[in-house]
C-alpha cells in the first residue's frame, strides 16, 4: 500500500510517502489511521486526533469507513490545505 502525506501531516511523520503492509485486520481508513499511529512518535503525533485528518483512497476523497486494500494509494492531509 502506498501512503502519501501532505502539509503538516508530512512534517510530523517526516516523509512525503512510504510503502507499508498493514496487518490483515486493517480494512478501512479508520483502521489504517489507528495502525499508522503505532509506527513511531511522528506518526503518533500526526494521527493523534483523527478528526483533524482527511483521506483520499486512489485519489477520491474517503470517509473513515472507506475500505482499503494492499494495492491502494492512500493520501492523508489536513482539512484545509493551501498552496
Amino acid at each position: 500500500m502506498k501512503i502519501l502525506y501532505f502539509a503538516w501531516v508530512r512534517q510530523k511523520v517526516g516523509v512525503a510517502e512510504e510503502s507499508v503492509s498493514p496487518p490483515a485486520d486493517v480494512g478501512n481508513v479508520a483502521g489504517l489511521i489507528a495502525w499508522l499511529a503505532t509506527r513511531g512518535p511522528g506518526h503518533a503525533s500526526a494521527f493523534a486526533d483523527p478528526k483533524q485528518i482527511r483521506a483520499a483512497v486512489n485519489q477520491d476523497f474517503a470517509t473513515p469507513d472507506q475500505k482499503v486494500a494492499a494495492d491502494d494509494e492512500v493520501a492523508f492531509f489536513p482539512p484545509v490545505t493551501g498552496g
